[in-house]
């Protein structure tokens, strides 16, 4: 089955656009999500809910474009590796990414090798930042719940009630 996914932003945008590329790719089925003012994540894409339940091992999910179906690039990764461990394709109409193609599954591929580093080079950032700070003498993590006065005052406390 072919699903076609079309989502605007606001409630000024209008669908037709993308519903006419779907449909032209002789989609099955054409779910949409047109953005609500005030309506969280969950209630402004309950569509893509929908389709994610309808799609299966071996069916295809296209999209106009990348940025209808995921917010960022870590996103899209996240999303791209649920499709595969599920046996879903997936297909950017504007974007060139097919992933029942060769070429499409080298692009996704590289996607994610560089998302992988991305976080690889913030995660030795960190690392290197805490390292540095330690070894200026600063104190990390969560301040002391109570001062060294505090602490001798309950010390003191403790012994004189013994």
């Amino acid at each position: 089955m072919k699903i076609g996914y079309a989502r605007v932003s606001t409630e000024e945008q209008n669908l037709d656009l993308q519903i006419e590329a779907l449909t032209e790719t002789g989609c099955d089925r054409i779910i949409t999500d047109q953005a609500k003012s005030g309506a969280t994540e969950a209630e402004s894409r309950s569509g893509f809910s929908k389709a994610m339940e309808l799609l299966g091992d071996g069916d295809l999910l296209v999209v106009w474009k990348l940025d209808r179906v995921g917010r960022s690039i870590a996103d899209l990764i996240h999303l791209l590796k649920l499709f595969g461990d599920r046996g879903i394709e997936f297909r950017s109409l504007t974007d060139g990414i097919d992933t029942t193609t060769a070429g499409g599954r080298l692009v996704f591929h590289i996607m994610g090798a560089l998302a992988e580093f991305e976080r690889d080079l913030i995660q030795e950032r960190t690392k290197a930042g805490l390292a540095a700070a330690r070894k200026r003498g600063k104190r990390l993590g969560r301040p002391p719940a109570l001062t060294a006065a505090q602490i001798r005052h309950a010390k003191d406390t403790i012994l004189a009630k013994r």
